[in-house]
């Protein structure tokens, strides 16, 4: 995936400290009311009031969150009485200082033994590729107050992966240097369960492909069965994955070389399956699938409804058929029981639950042309629609099969925003919203295992998130967990922009959604520079009703005088329909283009809008898009700033291209028309091209070779390069600052305050 969500929450909370850009920082911080980029990225003066990891315990009840400790020396487990708020220390930092430290350790995540008796506890983290999935675990016996490593004595700092209690809680499961392990608590006796792991024979976690783009971002491998019994589990062999080598020029005298396993479009993959193992150790038994490994992807796997078969999920490597299988733990034997078909693409399932005890499970497809559950029978040979209408299901929350209710996120009547609803699992009735309806915006929820409880997440475009304890289905407010009331305070303060909601004409005359902020002293006699804000991708819309993103930047822009559009066209997974979401197939960055430009187009008649100064930035596929537009329509945009972009998508992982846009083998010309590479000639503009040096995801390469077309075609344009930095360009001290620093004074030169170029005038007739 082309992670542009990451990088955006990176931009919103890094904490650094350097002077703003534009006007003298003392004059501006003297008034409250403006932003400023220290303020943004320097103070953590806008950071929202933590709250958890929470759990819920039992059926609900309860449920538990980290606390900082009394004597501000590291954290609590605090336990909560959903109804009466009762709060009882669970698990103190005292109790969590290993023998001979100084202090109590530090709590990144943490899990319950079914009877609370025991904690699991992560800290120490470490990224393997971009995720911090490697670590230490330690287990506590609250009963006796044992505090252990688990991993043994001879196991490294920050390498032990994904451990988890087993269903009776006296054993651990984890990873360790591509090695599954089961750890007994109580005696301390480790059984390996795999001994064959290497770079390259991978077991229980998964290679950089397969972690980025099909398990999303999380590459967890392994299962405990429902009895404890057995463990299923993926297996990688990335013998034939070829490696892309990131050089780091700057922290020795000589450079060293990083190999990444990186399979670029048209290139091998790991061959994958999945085995089932005796939690005691002994053979694996590796299911029977049918095919060529390398050539199927296994995006989904876990226990069905029981000890005795496994579900599965395998997707050809056009990745236009899902299959989805049973496998049987004790023979191996695979039979397929439903086939998910397109001429575009499929999407993974992540939202399978089982009901009926059994004997049923849900599917969520666009089969009928909108984003629906399905309960299909677990021999597949039935297949029943639960949800009805126009509308996109985002997300199913949970299956109450006793209840007979379905829990999912959807919003069918504006697609900037999320409710929660529920609708009867026969399908019949009308769906029942459960989200306040006095209260627009977004709304994301966890749920209690008994449906009578949730945690709500609430927010607005500008309005900073109240965490609330809710009773369902009523969503009446039990109370208020974080209020975020300073942090609501200090925006109020500020001089906001004024928010337009809009829909603007696509190409094909289709609506997209968008939004317009605007100065807060606008002025529709005056005229203003335009800058438009992109990503575009299948990963991310980003017309969104909530808080977060790029707003505070984006606000202090509209302060300088700037007007700030962001607009969501085709191809972006917006609940808008399948027809929306997959008219980009086999032609990434085509479509994408021209219906920013004809949002542009559209934006720019408007009086106060001045059309010699429009302007375009993103990250990621909003580089690409960024490119595409400077390139395509160089008489629409006068500049543009494109932050760590693919400049041809021959470049980047096959998993996520060929999913988009096909096989290269017979689909070159797709390829080379979305490429900005193929349309450089065009540009007239001003440009500023900035990426990292250490982008593991959307390599260095990438503007590399934009570059050497640019200097081969004379084009003048500015460019920075962040040495070794990832592509969220954020590590190392004050760089996300500096980087919102060149950003804001590359748009205040070449957007802010340039005159009409001469080209530009005799277009407008001025």
């Amino acid at each position: 995936m082309i992670c542009y969500h990451r990088v955006r929450l990176t931009a919103v909370l890094a904490v650094t400290c350097a002077l703003a850009a534009g006007s003298p920082a003392s004059a501006q911080q003297a008034d409250s009311s403006l932003l400023t980029l220290t303020r943004i990225y320097g103070s953590g003066e806008f950071a929202s009031q933590p709250f958890g990891p929470s759990r819920w315990l039992g059926d609900g009840s309860a449920y538990t969150t980290l606390e900082p400790a009394g004597d501000g020396r590291g954290q609590d487990i605090v336990r909560y009485d959903v109804e009466t708020g009762r709060r009882d220390v669970l698990v103190t930092a005292r109790q969590l200082t290993p023998s001979g430290a100084e202090g109590p350790l530090d709590v990144e995540d943490y899990a319950w033994s079914p009877d609370l008796g025991r904690l699991l506890v992560f800290t120490n983290t470490k990224p393997v590729w971009r995720l911090n999935t490697r670590g230490d675990y330690w287990a506590l016996d609250r009963n006796s107050g044992r505090l252990i490593q688990l991993g043994g004595r001879d196991a490294e700092p920050s390498t032990l992966m994904f451990a988890k209690f087993s269903p009776d809680g006296g054993r651990v499961g984890y990873v360790r240097e591509n090695n599954l392990y089961v750890e007994d608590i109580a005696s301390g006796a480790i059984t390996p369960l795999t001994t064959d792991g290497s770079r390259t024979m991978i077991n229980g976690t998964f290679d950089w492909v397969y972690e980025e783009e099909l398990m999303d971002n999380y590459a967890d491998g392994w299962r405990w069965s429902p009895d404890g019994r057995a463990i299923a589990y993926w297996q990688l062999n990335a013998d034939r994955v070829r490696n892309y080598d990131l050089i780091n020029d700057t922290d020795s005298l000589y450079s060293r070389v990083t190999p990444v396993q990186y399979p670029k479009v048209g290139e091998q993959n790991s061959a994958a399956r999945v085995g089932i193992v005796s939690a005691g150790g002994g053979p694996t038994r590796w299911l029977d699938i049918p095919g060529d490994p390398r050539e199927h992807y296994i995006p989904r796997m876990d226990w069905a409804a029981g000890s005795d078969e496994v579900l599965l999920q395998r997707l050809n490597r056009l990745q236009n058929t899902n299959e989805v299988m049973l496998g049987d733990a004790r023979t191996g034997r695979v039979r397929t029981v439903l086939t998910e078909r397109d001429s575009t693409w499929v999407d993974v399932v992540n939202d399978v639950v089982w009901l009926r005890r059994g004997k049923e499970f849900t599917w969520v497809s666009d089969r009928d042309g909108w984003k629906h559950v399905y309960a299909v029978s677990r021999d597949g040979g039935a297949v029943r629609l639960i949800t009805r209408g126009d509308f996109d299901v985002l997300e199913v929350k949970g299956i109450d099969d006793k209840g007979g209710w379905l829990y999912y996120v959807a919003s069918p009547d504006n697609p900037t925003q999320k409710y929660l609803f529920r609708t009867r699992l026969d399908g019949k009735g009308t769906p029942q919203r459960i989200s306040p309806k006095a209260e627009a915006g977004t709304h994301v929820y966890d749920r209690s295992p008994s449906y009578r409880y949730a945690i709500e997440n609430y927010s607005r475009l500008g309005t900073p998130p109240v965490i609330r304890l809710v009773r369902l289905p009523g969503n009446e407010v039990i109370r208020t967990l974080v209020d975020n009331a300073e942090l609501r305070t200090r925006v109020e303060a500020l001089r906001r922009p004024a928010v337009e909601w809009l829909t603007v004409p696509a190409a094909d005359g289709s609506r997209m959604p968008g939004v317009l902020l605007k100065p807060a002293d606008f002025d529709s006699t005056r005229k203003y520079p335009l800058l438009f804000f992109v990503y575009g991708g299948p990963g991310n819309a980003e017309v969104e009703d909530q808080w977060g993103g790029y707003y505070l930047w984006h606000s202090m822009l509209t302060q300088k005088g700037y007007l700030v559009a962001v607009v969501d066209n085709r191809g972006t997974p917006a609940p808008l329909g399948r027809a929306w979401r997959k008219a980009v197939y086999g032609q990434l960055g085509v479509l994408e283009t021209q219906d920013q430009a004809a949002a542009a187009k559209a934006l720019s008649a408007r009086s106060y809008v001045d059309p010699t100064r429009i302007g375009i930035w993103g990250w990621s596929y909003g580089g690409f898009m960024t490119l595409n537009a400077l390139f395509r329509h160089p008489d629409l945009y006068r500049m543009g700033v494109a932050v760590s972009p693919v400049t041809h998508w021959a470049l980047y992982d096959n998993v996520y291209t060929e999913r988009f846009n096909g096989l290269i083998t017979t689909n070159r010309a797709g390829y080379d028309r979305g490429s900005p590479i193929s349309y450089v000639n065009g540009f007239k503009g001003d440009l500023l091209l900035v990426h990292g040096s250490g982008d593991d995801n959307v390599h260095f390469q990438n503007s590399e070779l934009l570059i050497n077309a640019l200097v081969a075609a004379n084009k003048p344009f500015e460019m920075m390069d962040y040495p070794n930095r990832t592509h969220c360009i954020c590590q190392g001290k004050n760089t996300t600052l500096h980087l919102f620093t060149l950003i804001t004074r590359f748009l205040d030169e070449h957007l802010l305050g340039a005159p009409p170029t001469p080209r530009q005038q005799a277009s407008t007739g001025n």
